[in-house]
């Protein structure tokens, strides 16, 4: 570890800090419908796609009609991509002829893409024409992410509200995400990535002879504007295998910093925007300092980690850290921290493979997901993940004092809890559940390119990805089989709505209660005890789900490497 690396870390902490506020401020306008500095542009062309649509801005759902709009939004955008997957051959704008994607592969990609997964089981410049890639996935990457904002948004109003039967209108709101937030950043992002370097050009690939004589072609591509939205919504799709690795996806050390912000900044923003709209910042602050702890204890441990190698590297002089797998131009420092905030964050994009890096390295990044996408997490999907270990935690509270459980003046009863208890055991259901089959199978055996304690992590990294709707891979697991395209769409599928469902009910349970006037019994929810409260709730959760896995995996593998013991490559 160096004094430069935790500059670049420090730096990147306090650059996403200062713009929480000021984000989170123009947020809380756009969604309780106030204007904006951008309402005289935007103001009509908003008003023209509800007259379009024959939406009635005005009119408001009950949480029932809000999660069926939802799930009928995913079910027509799953529809779209799929037809366009599977037509690619003959539409246009397929400059290298590529042929149509398979059956289960379209069914694994279409998934992944409306879910706000991005896991890609192929190589996009290999696989996808210049059409597949922006009408079909960069246009779900904003809707996905839109998606998660508006469901955020719904259960913030269901803390806000007291005595009404409606959480909002997921049709204004989706449409607002898009429109307000995600297109207005996105545009001078992309610009931006361009003059980084990142190519945004309809053209043929190119052919160039190198050096020695030899051809290469070199893939082209309009690539910043899906960059651009694949970080900023937490997608992680590349646009090249290599993903953020890639030099035309990520060439310089500035745009990986500004990629590493964007990833970061709607999430850290939206907590608050929930401060901002319960009427009280500072809880806000205080979901915003329990996700700060666990990050920041993420990044040391991963950091410390991979700059420190392992014995076996040590045992071959290799004692400069371990650099393997990584970019030279990002280096130790820079890769470690970014596998901390695409895990952190659901995004999935890498910069470094992680299944190079150490064996305790590798086990942050999976740790994060297996939490449950709430450390910053997806774009809304963080908040609202967050907000159902908060119900778990004031539950805690309750009974250690014997009091009906309250939260920001409203009673966290029956039915509230068990809804929050769904939301958090759909993930290891199948994150663990699909990982013990692969492991027995066949089908599944087949896919890891090493033996022991890695392999095992390659598949339950993968299972682990698809339900916590990351899509950061281990690579090395060979994924684009019928099982495995068909088990982690399950997984992508479950991990998304049997969360999501939950979460709307839950924001429509507490709009519909009266508000409780605080007492001298009422836990105080914005200070140093609950955070260290939430913290140690989402860290018993999750040790106890989870701690028998990390030892069979990046544990056993840490105990054994220092033992000396490698293992072979293979199944």
């Amino acid at each position: 570890m160096t004094f430069d690396g935790w500059i670049q870390i420090a730096l990147y902490c306090a650059v996403v800090l200062a713009l929480v506020k000021p984000l989170g401020s123009y947020m809380t306008r756009v969604f309780t419908g106030e204007r904006t500095f951008l309402s005289p542009v935007l103001g009509p062309i908003e008003r023209g796609l509800y007259r379009v649509s024959g939406i009635d801005a005005r009119q408001e759902q009950h949480w029932l009609a809000y999660t069926g709009a939802v799930i009928l939004f995913h079910v027509l955008g799953f529809a779209v991509l799929y037809a366009i997957l599977r037509l690619q051959a003959v539409l246009p704008l397929n400059p290298a002829d590529q042929a149509a994607v398979a059956p289960d592969l379209a069914f694994n990609t279409s998934t992944s893409f409306i879910t706000n997964t991005n896991w890609q089981s192929y190589g996009g410049e290999t696989t996808l024409s210049y059409l597949s890639q922006m009408l079909g996935l960069t246009h779900q990457n904003f809707l996905s992410a839109a998606t998660g904002i508006a469901v955020a948004v719904a259960l913030i109003r269901g803390f806000a509200r007291a005595s009404t039967g409606t959480i909002g209108s997921f049709w204004v709101d989706v449409t607002r995400a898009t429109l307000y937030v995600l297109l207005p950043i996105c545009i001078p992002y992309t610009l931006f990535l361009v003059w980084q370097g990142i190519p945004q050009t309809l053209a043929p690939y190119a052919d160039a002879t190198t050096l020695e004589g030899a051809k290469q072609t070199i893939a082209l591509g309009p690539v910043a504007s899906q960059v651009a939205i694949k970080m900023l919504g937490t997608n992680g799709g590349g646009f090249f295998n290599a993903n953020a690795a890639h030099p035309f996806e990520n060439p310089t050390a500035l745009s990986n910093f500004v990629q590493m912000v964007s990833i970061f900044v709607i999430g850290a923003a939206l907590t608050n925007v929930f401060g901002r709209m319960v009427g009280d910042e500072r809880q806000g602050w205080a979901i915003l300092g329990a996700m700060g702890i666990l990050f920041l204890a993420g990044v040391a441990v991963t950091y410390w980690a991979e700059a420190n190698g392992s014995s076996v590297l040590n045992s071959f002089g290799l004692t400069g850290g371990n650099m393997e797998g990584k970019e030279t131009r990002f280096g130790i420092a820079a890769s470690a921290l970014f596998a901390v905030i695409t895990t952190a964050a659901s995004c999935g994009a890498v910069n470094a493979m992680h299944d190079s890096f150490t064996a305790l390295g590798g086990l942050i990044p999976l740790l994060n997901m297996q939490l449950g996408e709430i450390i910053i997490g997806g774009v809304g999907a963080g908040l609202y993940g967050m907000l159902i270990f908060v119900i778990v935690a004031i539950f805690v509270a309750g009974l250690m004092v014997g009091r009906t459980p309250e939260y920001l003046g409203k009673k966290i009863e029956a039915k509230e809890v068990k809804m929050a208890m769904l939301g958090i055991l759909c993930l290891p259901l199948m994150m663990l559940g699909f990982t013990a089959l692969a492991t027995v199978l066949p089908a599944g055996l087949a896919g890891p390119a090493n033996a022991g304690p890695h392999g095992f992590t390659e598949i339950l990294y993968a299972y682990t990805s698809a339900a916590a709707n990351n899509g950061s891979a281990f690579g090395g697991l060979t994924a684009n089989t019928l099982f495995y395209n068909s088990t982690l769409a399950i997984g992508m599928l479950v991990g998304r709505f049997l969360v999501k469902i939950p979460v709307l009910a839950i924001a429509g349970s507490l709009a519909a209660k009266k508000r409780v006037p605080a007492s001298a019994g009422t836990f105080p929810t914005h200070g140093g005890l609950f955070v260290g409260l939430l913290v140690g709730v989402i860290l018993i959760i999750g040790g106890l789900t989870f701690f028998p896995s990390l030892a069979l995996g990046p544990v056993a593998e840490h105990l054994e490497g220092a033992a000396g013991q490698t293992f072979a490559a293979g199944g």
